[in-house]
């Protein structure tokens, strides 16, 4: 994911970087991973403390975030389903209530409340680099569980490898 934004950053730096730590094995899920982190290091980069340039900012980022971060856990989800992964709804659970959290946040900001970017960067960071390391890591296990390994040395699932 790529935020989009009109305002200059005076220096842009990596608060976050990826890791192959952070690889699910699924090439879908990981390049959606690193999405996420690109953006937590683009709104890192725009907490500026100038609460005008960061409202301004978070107004124009953030739908484009909130529907990115859907099509991820739809994407995540999707996989669950289709491989019966036994977590499913726990996983799911925690998704929605982030959503409902992240949502709550934009509602307050359209309601004028004060944002503090920084902190709602932490939020993201902290968020999801723990999801990304427990709850994520639980049905990547699983997905090479029940996976076969191919010729090539590839792991797949196919149907007769869902139980």
């Amino acid at each position: 994911m790529q935020a989009k934004s009109s305002a200059v950053i005076p220096q842009s730096k990596n608060h976050v970087s990826w890791s192959n730590s952070y690889s699910m094995g699924v090439k879908l899920i990981d390049e959606q991973h690193k999405g996420l982190i690109n953006f937590i290091n683009d709104v890192f980069n725009h907490a500026s403390g100038n609460e005008k340039a960061e409202r301004a900012y978070f107004s124009e980022v953030i739908q484009q975030a909130v529907q990115y971060v859907k099509e991820h856990f739809q994407a995540e989800e999707k996989l669950m389903i289709g491989t019966k992964f036994p977590g499913y709804k726990e996983h799911k659970k925690i998704h929605d209530e982030f959503t409902l959290t992240v949502v709550k946040s934009v509602k307050d900001f359209e309601a004028g409340k004060r944002l503090v970017l920084e902190k709602f960067a932490y939020f993201l960071k902290d968020w999801v680099l723990t999801h990304i390391a427990v709850m994520d890591r639980q049905y990547a296990e699983y997905f090479k569980r029940i996976s076969t390994r191919k010729a090539d040395g590839k792991l797949s699932i196919t149907k007769a490898d869902i139980r």
